[in-house]
């Protein structure tokens, strides 16, 4: 019948009022030209592990080989600790990325935003008509962090964001592709210092033909979302 064992496509948990707003975001969005999305400021978090296990490699094995050290994968407890970035990027340049020492936390973030994101969208766009995108996380959406951006929302307004929508946003990608070139690193990062050390330098030699056509994939994006009435895509 041409069917074959494979492990579930992880996408993210949409009930029926996020598909809804998804696709209510979608249309309201479908018409942007590329000029506009180049004006979009792209933000995110991401946690980076010492030791990551992402579920990618596979083995072949006969019976009782489990346990050969070829077919077996070490793995430590929290990934043997690790660092959590927040990075930001447009069309037209590449953004601050910012070590998170603990938990974000809305004191964090506002600080983030305050001291490392309103120069970046000063220096970028300044005319002032750059938008800033963030997602739905708490720490985004406090109280004290909200009345920031809005006394600032003639500088840089947000950009309104759908819930449960990271394949959206293109600083997903950015995060995957540090964190392949990270395990594709021949010597493995032994301490938090070198994982920091690595991870901020493969953020700072990013190439702008990537994040670009990153940004450029938005339509195409948003097209997915239509054509799936909201529901997940492959992005």
């Amino acid at each position: 019948m041409g069917l074959c064992s494979r492990r579930p496509t992880r996408v993210p948990l949409l009930i029926k009022r996020h598909r809804q707003l998804r696709l209510q975001w979608a249309r309201e969005h479908r018409d942007r030209t590329m000029d506009e999305w180049k004006r979009v400021a792209w933000s995110e978090e991401s946690q980076f592990l010492i030791h990551h296990a992402d579920g990618r490699v596979r083995v072949r094995s006969l019976p009782g080989e489990q346990l050969l050290p070829s077919n077996t994968a070490g793995h430590t407890q929290a990934g043997g600790g690790g660092i959590m970035l927040w990075g930001t990027f447009s069309w037209a340049a590449l953004g601050p990325v910012v070590v998170v020492e603990q938990t974000m936390k809305a004191a964090n973030y506002l600080s983030i935003i305050a001291y490392q994101l309103y120069p970046y969208m000063a220096f970028v766009f300044p005319t002032g008509n750059g938008i800033f995108q963030q997602d739905n996380a708490p720490c985004h959406k406090a109280r004290i962090v909200l009345e920031w951006f809005e006394k600032h929302t003639d500088e840089f307004p947000l950009m309104p964001w759908p819930p449960n929508s990271p394949e959206l946003n293109p600083m997903e990608h950015i995060w995957d592709i540090m964190e392949r070139q990270l395990r594709a690193q021949t010597l493995p990062c032994r301490n938090i210092s070198t994982l920091r050390d690595r991870s901020l330098d493969i953020w700072h030699n990013l190439s702008p033909v990537m994040y670009q056509k990153l940004v450029a994939s938005m339509s195409r994006r948003i097209a997915a979302v239509l054509k799936a009435k909201g529901g997940a895509t492959r992005f």
